[in-house]
């Protein structure tokens, strides 16, 4: 919390709300996107025109709680349908409470960019790494060096992803990263095996 300063937008999953710390963090002047339990009942006070509406929110635990001053937040609720009958409700909480400073389409998307890091992250331990396997240098500098290869090869089948995106006219975020990963290992096990032979 010490970094964060006012210009910045903290996003925020919904295991990590809390009224303190929510308190704590727009107290720093940062701007706040954070989803919470669609089950959070924000007391309601107005309805603007993109939809979202102005509520407050106080602590749902804790000594003195009601003693609490409310907080005025603006609540953004949508949900999203993946096509296989599993429709997703989302509620963010932010404190950028005028719709014209920014629309709740707007950061209903900067929030789903947010996935793009646990993306990322899913990528390099589960499917280039492998789900069990754990670095294999012994010291600290070696582990570092180890880090970063993966971090190299990770940005390097990612600019491959995008490159043929870019080439076919698509969104590099609809390409596969398992199939690129699939593709690349394969080419890079015949390219090994060729010139073994020659």
């Amino acid at each position: 919390m010490d970094t964060l300063e006012p210009g910045m937008l903290l996003l925020a999953d919904r295991g990590l709300y809390g009224f303190d710390m929510w308190t704590r963090a727009a107290a720093t002047g940062a701007d706040l996107l954070w989803r919470v339990k669609s089950t959070l009942s924000p007391r309601h006070l107005e309805t603007l025109d993109d939809g979202s509406w102005l509520a407050q929110i106080i602590p749902t635990s804790g000594k003195n709680r009601q003693q609490r001053t409310p907080r005025t937040v603006r609540v953004i609720d949508y949900t999203l349908d993946d096509g296989r009958g599993n429709p997703e409700q989302y509620r963010l909480l932010t404190t950028i409470l005028d719709p014209a400073d920014a629309p709740a389409e707007e950061l209903a998307l900067a929030y789903a960019q947010r996935w793009e890091i646990e993306n990322t992250f899913d990528e390099l331990k589960t499917h280039q790494r492998g789900p069990r396997a754990v670095l294999r240098s012994k010291s600290p500098p070696l582990v570092e060096q180890e880090i970063w290869g993966h971090l190299c090869c990770h940005y390097a089948i990612r600019t491959l992803m995008r490159d043929a995106a870019t080439a076919g006219s698509h969104d590099p975020d609809r390409i596969s990263f398992i199939a690129a990963l699939r593709i690349t290992r394969r080419s890079l096990s015949h390219s090994s095996f060729s010139a073994l032979l020659s």
